[in-house]
This record gives C-alpha cells, structure tokens and sequence, in this order.
C-alpha cells in the first residue's frame, strides 16, 4: 500500500532533574523538582529503511540533551526550553519540529500551586 503522508513523532516523557532556575537567589542554592517533556516531528521525506539506531533520534541523546541545559541555572524555565529546543536541532537533522515543556514542581510563589510549566515549539 503506498500511503501519501507520514508523520513521525518522538516524545520522551517526564525527564526528572533537580534543577536551581529561578529568580529568588534561594532557588539557586535550594534547587527544586522539574520534569520535562520533548516532543519530536521527524521531516516530511524521513522513512525508516532498515532497522538501525542512526536512522532516528536517539532517545538517550535527547534525555541527556534536557539533563545537560537542565543542569544549567537561569532564570527563566523559557531560557532553558530555548536552549532544549535549540541543541535538539543541532544535534539532529531529521527533526523538523520540537515541542518542550519544562514543568516546575510546587513553585515558591504564594498560593496553593501544583505547578507551572512553560511550553514552546519551533520549527525548521
């Protein structure tokens, strides 16, 4: 059967780091709770042609990718999901889109808050 559109989408789910973002200076010595989800688009004329590991992107890579920029401190969860973002294309060609989203655990802001996350998705 020869179909006409193929999508393949990647995601790794709920990479758990301790990470020190935040603007309060005690977030950069106390650390907190983050879990990050990426989710990968491979280009439109990507096929699989034989069963080997260099024909996709590595799910180890781009865990590894989320715990490196993880350990990174800033400010701002949208630095960091710009940094993801942005060494995932580096890293892999045959992306054609990435979604991130850095979701911070019970955040030190006032109010009775699970969490916040931050989002962003680029495209080539």
């Amino acid at each position: 059967m020869n179909y006409l559109c193929f999508v393949y989408t990647i995601h790794v789910e709920n990479i758990r780091t301790r990470s020190f973002h935040g603007c309060l200076p005690e977030e950069g010595v106390i650390g907190g709770d983050y879990k990050t989800d990426v989710w990968i688009e491979l280009m439109d004329n990507y096929r699989i042609t034989k069963d080997a590991l260099e024909e996709t992107v590595d799910y180890g890579v781009v865990t590894q990718v989320v715990i490196n920029e993880m350990s990174i401190r800033s400010k701002l969860v949208e630095t960091v999901c710009e940094r993801i973002t942005n060494n995932l294309f580096d890293s892999f060609s045959k992306i054609k889109s990435v979604k991130v989203r850095v979701c911070k655990i019970c955040p030190p802001i006032e109010g009775d808050v699970e969490n916040v996350s931050v989002e962003i998705k680029k495209e080539r």
